[in-house]
């Protein structure tokens, strides 16, 4: 079947001082072949550790900018892919292609695409939601995990503050996305990194998949995703036997401390989070800290 979707002109990406990454294509994955995924493949290709960065809503690959550098420069490979709907991947126009089995699916297969190995999962937002319920699939697959303010949805009543955001996203004509990032992570951001954010959507009709996400979320126990969350709740609390990190960007309404401690009870043997008080929704903005110390935690700092 093909997909109806739009895809970001790459001159929109030309200007990209602090994101020097080139982008990879790929086009045949098994049931998405009308479909481009773009992705960022840096680092060592013979190194036996790749860190798997997936990005949530509204963002893409380049949230990781500031992370990235340092997986490499301890000689780690990094891939980290544009979900369906953001960055430089195609766009469907329908907001109803938008499940979230297409996206974990997506993802399995660019996994098993690529034949990663030896994957140390990094995650925030829905790169979380989705990205959390992989593993247990995968289970040759994954090694490590890195963690940042998401959730395992089962179906579960959510804070109030992801209410008020999926109530914007569903009312709102135009959403800002530059300009949550501007917003949520303040000094962190600057003016080239909001037309960073905004440059994967030269208009609105780019943004279907930033207005269904939110509405995706698992949080009434009939919706798509709730089986997936209710069994990796059960493979990260009793079948998980990697190592885990996790940081906490303190500000967040939707997915701080609370959210964060309550995901810290299901995952086997996952220490106490790093806490990074000024940091909001979006603490890959202060990653730099965060993966400094993700690495000597996982003792992968090779330098």
């Amino acid at each position: 079947m093909t997909i109806k979707a739009l895809r970001t002109p790459e001159e929109r990406f030309s200007v990209l001082p602090a994101f020097p990454y080139q982008p990879n294509y790929i086009d045949d994955l098994a049931g998405f072949e009308s479909l481009r995924m773009a992705y960022i493949d840096e680092g060592d290709s013979s190194s036996e550790n790749t860190f798997l960065c997936l990005h949530g809503e509204p963002s893409w690959s380049y949230l990781y900018r500031k992370m990235l550098p340092i997986f490499t420069g301890a000689g780690h490979r990094v891939v980290a892919p544009d979900l369906f709907g953001f960055g430089r991947s195609d766009k469907p126009v329908d907001e109803s292609v938008y499940t979230f089995d297409f996206h974990r699916d997506s993802l399995m297969r660019l996994i098993e695409r690529l034949d990663l190995k030896n994957i140390t999962l990094v995650c925030q937002d829905w790169g979380g939601i989705l990205g959390l319920t992989i593993p247990m699939d995968m289970q040759d697959r994954f090694k490590n995990l890195i963690v940042m303010n998401t959730a395992i949805s089962v179906g579960e009543t959510a804070p109030e503050g992801f209410y008020q955001w999926r109530d914007f996203c569903a009312n709102a004509p135009e959403i800002p996305v530059g300009g949550l990032f501007a917003c949520d992570a303040g000094p962190a951001v600057s003016v080239m990194d909001v037309i960073a954010y905004d440059a994967p959507f030269p208009d609105n009709s780019y943004k279907a998949g930033v207005r269904r996400f939110p509405a995706m979320v698992p949080v009434e126990p009939t919706m798509d995703g709730v089986e997936h969350g209710k069994r990796a709740r059960e493979f990260w609390s009793k079948d998980w036997n990697g190592q885990s990190f996790m940081a906490i960007g303190m500000k967040d309404t939707a997915l701080g401390e609370g959210p964060m401690e309550y995901l810290r009870s299901f995952i086997k043997g996952c220490p106490e989070p790093l806490k990074i008080a000024e940091a909001g929704h979006f603490v890959q903005e202060y990653g730099v800290e965060i993966a400094e110390k993700a690495l000597v935690h996982l003792e992968m700092n090779n330098k």
